[in-house]
């Protein structure tokens, strides 16, 4: 297994700037997720990882090698795409033992081998079958072990989940996260789902039109957020965000919007109003609690729609023009048009820069 560094990688197809200036180093046996919205680099970024692309500037090293002119076959790589790319005429045991017969290893060995990567994934009772008498997810394992019977240094994942209906994709997974910890083989993941990103990775690179916006573990991604796209792309329901700016009265500190007010202890007042004035706060679902009654430093809303999940409730409350998700529990029983008072847990409100849009805290 190897370290994977990107060092100032850039990729611009003519005048478009696919990815730019990017920087990541990913440790040996770590899952990184690239994670993003539609063209934001991270798939350029993987084809440049295995050498289909080659970076307009910067390098790509494995280990302290430089790989940047090397082409796919000489990089040791594995890769899974979102279509399987199966060869429909061989059977599963033919598909997965492809990759050794290029490489020419002998027939015994290559025997060994794929029934050892089989088994690993649960498969070995499906070696004489053709792809067309398989699912999607006996497909995906077959695409996955015929990228690691050779034994890659890196494997490369692009959306392999897309493909799979959602029960099988929280199946898979909890597979493909099973199967990286154990063979401890550097792994790096693209995918648009937070959810797979966040469940999976052991750190995220999160990207934007094709700069890195923050490279963190989920936990530093979903609680300390680094700018406003990371906070409102992280999440589901997403954080709520309101504009306003950070007043003093009194000696007293508020964030006043269009809608309410808001009393903020001197502490955070003090350290928001020297950075600046002009706000957006970002304040997630779960951590804004309901009362039927007024309480201290509560905003009045409206409830607006009830959205019940089974295990957990969405009220779309209305504050004026402004309409907040918060999470709740099916046990709170409330009507369209009720009146309710809101309480922000101001240990968990995020500030950020309504110029820059970076976090402030």
């Amino acid at each position: 297994m190897v370290k994977v560094t990107l060092d100032n990688v850039s990729k611009y197809f003519g005048k478009v700037k696919a990815v730019i200036d990017l920087n990541l180093e990913i440790k040996d046996g770590e899952f990184v997720s690239l994670l993003g919205p539609s063209g934001c680099g991270k798939t350029t970024t993987l084809l440049m990882v295995a050498g289909i692309y080659k970076p307009t500037k910067g390098r790509i090293l494995f280990d302290d090698v430089d790989v940047t002119d090397l082409p796919p076959k000489d990089r040791n790589i594995g890769m899974v795409f979102q279509s399987y790319a199966l060869y429909p005429h061989m059977t599963v045991y033919e598909n997965i033992a492809f990759p050794l017969k290029l490489k020419k290893v002998p027939k015994q060995e290559i025997d060994k081998k794929v029934k050892e990567i089989a088994r690993l994934l649960r498969i070995d009772n499906l070696l004489n079958r053709k792809p067309a008498q398989l699912s999607g997810g006996q497909q995906q394992r077959v695409a996955l072990g015929r990228a690691l019977v050779k034994e890659p240094d890196v494997l490369l994942l692009d959306e392999p989940l897309s493909n799979l209906d959602a029960k099988l994709r929280v199946l898979m997974r909890a597979e493909i996260k099973r199967l990286q910890k154990e063979l401890k083989i550097t792994t790096i993941y693209v995918t648009h789902d937070q959810v797979e990103a966040l469940s999976m990775s052991d750190r995220i690179a999160v990207m934007r039109a094709g700069r890195l916006q923050q490279y963190a573990d989920p936990d530093t991604l979903y609680n300390k957020p680094a700018n406003l796209f990371v906070a409102g792309f992280i999440g589901n329901p997403p954080m709520n965000f309101i504009e306003g700016e950070i007043v003093s009265k009194e000696n007293d500190y508020y964030f006043i919007s269009s809608s309410f007010e808001l009393k903020l202890s001197k502490e955070l007042g003090e350290i928001l109003s020297s950075k600046t004035t002009k706000v957006i706060l970002g304040i997630r679902p779960e951590n804004i609690r309901v009362y039927t009654e007024k309480v201290e430093n509560s905003i009045p809303a409206t409830v607006y729609v009830i959205e019940p999940l089974g295990r957990d409730l969405i009220i779309n409350a209305k504050v004026d023009d402004t309409i907040l998700k918060i999470l709740s529990t099916p046990g709170l029983k409330l009507e369209p048009m009720q009146k309710i008072y809101l309480v922000f847990d101001e240990n968990k409100i995020h500030f950020f820069d309504k110029i820059t849009e970076k976090a402030i805290i």
